[in-house]
């Protein structure tokens, strides 16, 4: 039946925090017919991504598989630590660290919220002043998002480590990094990290539908006494079962065979260049964002995102209006606004198979947006974004 809708012509520039664009080939690895997922075909498959990920990772541990969204990895790294009453220490860095704190509530945990403005990371000072103050030690964990990816802002996770480890304080350490891993470097274990929350449909390149946990031994050993209920995201069961290289119940299996693909990808590129692709292309977008006169939401140059762009419109006018404007002239599409700022700002999402070409098109379109929805801006910001890669390009040839 022939559509009424006309065609665009093109590809959309999906420019939202994630999901990111899936490249040809993860869709390619994950054209597959279905496989029992009890036979052996499948367990060399889940051997080769529960091995895989771990480098991703950075840990030694096992990483745990999850098919879910990240709010259900979330969800395990609670529920497989805490019993009903524990305090868990949790920094408002925006809307995502907030949802956080309100699944806590609903679980029958007590969250200690360190207020904020939404406009930087986690404060490791103001962490470790909690901790001092928790002279009973009811505090059972920190938990604190790596990347915000409502906001663009990071959090030093090294340092909240340290912050933990000076005030003397036993809690865990839980960390979102759901918009920052494989994208903006991250050393579970090294920084001391006990749980690591991922998700499949950022910085993998893959579609929503598989998020992860990384898991120290001292997340283990807290899992044996924890007292919140769980069945689905328990991980005693699905542990038992990886080590004969299967689940407990039905997983992605499609989505495992682009796993496999995302991980050998990322290899081949090597992880610090895919971090300094990420941290070049932020860079580039900051450098056209102050050119066109517009206001970063992340305060701090310390805390930038090498994923994720906040960009605040000049005081009356609208962001979700300008997000339209662009979606209807350009076919592009940025990330929303939310909370106090909500209506304010757009986020630019540049993470994932992303490269000098795709960002330049979206600054062109994002600068052509602005002007047709009447945004007050000075021109010229997709050129000092070319201007910035050009000169980068030629320090590293040289």
């Amino acid at each position: 039946m022939a559509s009424n809708r006309s065609r665009t012509a093109g590809r959309h520039f999906l420019q939202i925090p994630g999901p990111s664009p899936i490249p040809d080939r993860i869709l390619r690895a994950m054209d597959m017919p279905i496989i029992d997922h009890r036979g052996p075909a499948f367990g060399k498959l889940a051997r080769r991504v529960l091995d895989g990920v771990k480098t991703i990772f950075k840990t030694t541990n096992p990483v745990i598989i999850f098919p879910s969204s990240g709010t259900g990895a979330w969800e395990a790294a609670l529920v497989n630590t805490l019993s009903p009453g524990d305090h868990v220490l949790m920094f408002e860095t925006g809307q995502f660290g907030t949802l956080w704190k309100k699944m806590a509530e609903k679980l029958g945990i007590v969250p200690v919220f360190i207020a904020s403005d939404w406009r930087t990371g986690a404060d490791p000072k103001a962490i470790e002043a909690k901790l001092r103050e928790d002279k009973e030690k009811k505090i059972k964990a920190v938990a604190v998002l790596h990347n915000e990816t409502s906001t663009g802002c990071v959090s030093p996770v090294a340092e909240v480590r340290k912050a933990i480890d000076a005030a003397g304080h036993p809690a865990l350490l839980l960390v979102d990094t759901i918009s920052s891993l494989a994208s903006i470097d991250y050393r579970h274990d090294e920084w001391g990290v006990d749980v690591t929350v991922g998700g499949s449909q950022k910085g993998f390149m893959l579609p929503p539908g598989i998020s992860f946990n990384a898991v120290s031994d001292k997340a283990l050993a807290a899992s044996k006494t924890s007292k919140l209920p769980k069945s689905f995201f328990g991980w005693e069961e699905m542990l038992a079962m990886n080590k004969s290289n299967f689940f407990p119940y039905t997983p992605a299996t499609n989505v495992l065979f682009g796993l496999a693909e995302a991980i050998d990808m990322l290899h081949e590129e090597g992880l610090e260049n895919v971090f300094a692709r990420h941290d070049r292309l932020a860079e580039a977008t900051r450098r056209a964002v102050r050119t066109w006169g517009l206001e970063i939401l992340c305060k701090e140059p310390k805390h930038y995102s090498s994923t994720i762009t906040a960009i605040f419109l000049p005081e009356g006018n609208n962001a979700d209006q300008f997000r339209a404007t662009a979606l209807e002239n350009f076919d592009i599409s940025y990330g929303a606004s939310f909370g106090p700022y909500a209506g304010k700002y757009f986020r630019i999402g540049h993470l994932g198979d992303i490269n000098d070409g795709t960002l330049i098109g979206a600054l062109a379109l994002t600068e052509m947006a602005l002007g047709v929805a009447g945004v007050p801006h000075k021109k010229g910001g997709t050129q000092a974004a070319m201007d910035y890669l050009a000169e980068d390009a030629k320090k590293r040839t040289n």
